[in-house]
């Protein structure tokens, strides 16, 4: 069966109408509807049910869609890769950062392709992991960093671990807990936390540390995935923020910034980790900026 034809599937299964599958594909409905009759022939099958109201793929069909999926994203791949083999091409770059590594990792990656690759056009989204993966899933991002916790696993996903960023807790200058002479985790709850969208798995785990009932998560009064949004939070208010060291090392030097010393919380980390389709290879550019993200986590949280 060629291809076109197994686009003509997928695209009836994602669509359930023949007409707006005709439309999508680009074909008179007619000759949409004889496509998907000869589809049904050659392989003796039959792949969709005739609905009154929308189409469905039978049990059959929805083995079949699924393996054309497989084969129509196997073709795009090598069309992909021998295009940029035959002309050379260094191509375009789009990736996206969850909140700390767009705080951390991405300034010095710009900078470096701006600096050898002046050519070249970048597009960063910074945005949460599920937002990230369904971009993935589109093909409209090569890959994606983010703490791994909040990547869900999936067999058409690679993830691979970058590094563990040590976090905190921070506050402005003068804050009211930095008068105590010890400090424990419950006595930053009056103040409000913030934080960007951390797993349920954490939430939990800081909520017993902070001495709330069990099953209970820690509550946070504000959740916002842009980190310079919660400094200017922290800066302008009393609220506490999570942060991980690397993100806040100008605002701590500036004197802008305090890191808070618990005495009953172990150490914390972010764990970054790159995501990318499964059986989709990097352009050249894409590989630059993996392998300068690599080198980077490596300096800034040496093993």
């Amino acid at each position: 069966m060629d291809l076109k034809r197994l686009k003509h599937l997928v695209a009836l299964a994602d669509t359930r109408h023949f007409g707006r599958a005709a439309l999508q594909c680009h074909l008179t409905q007619s000759a949409f509807s004889r496509s998907i009759q000869a589809a049904e022939d050659e392989l003796g099958l039959l792949l969709f049910d005739r609905g009154t109201l929308e189409v469905r793929c039978t049990d059959a069909g929805a083995f079949v869609v699924e393996r054309a999926r497989k084969l129509l994203f196997e073709n795009h791949c090598l069309e992909r890769d021998v295009s940029l083999y035959r002309e050379r091409l260094i191509g375009d770059l789009a990736f996206g950062v969850g909140p700390y590594p767009a705080a951390t990792m991405v300034s010095p990656l710009l900078a470096e392709i701006r600096t050898r690759h002046p050519g070249v056009c970048v597009r960063v989204e910074v945005n949460n992991a599920d937002y990230l993966a369904a971009h993935l899933r589109a093909e409209e991002l090569d890959f994606y960093m983010a703490d791994v916790r909040n990547v869900v696993a999936a067999a058409d996903l690679d993830i691979t671990r970058v590094a563990q960023l040590s976090a905190g807790f921070y506050v402005r200058w003068g804050h009211p807990l930095l008068s105590r002479p010890s400090l424990a985790a419950a006595a930053l709850l009056p103040f409000g936390l913030a934080s960007v969208r951390v797993p349920d798995t954490v939430l939990l785990g800081m909520g017993a540390l902070m001495g709330l009932e069990a099953g209970s998560r820690l509550p946070l009064a504000v959740e916002c995935d842009d980190l310079n949004l919660l400094k200017t939070l922290a800066l302008t208010t009393d609220t506490v923020i999570a942060c991980t060291d690397a993100g806040s090392v100008q605002d701590v030097a500036a004197k802008r910034l305090v890191r808070l010393q618990l005495v009953d919380v172990p150490a914390v980390f972010a764990d970054m980790a790159i995501v990318s389709l499964k059986g989709r290879s990097y352009s050249p550019m894409a590989r630059f900026a993996v392998d300068f993200i690599h080198h980077q986590a490596r300096e800034m949280a040496p093993v």
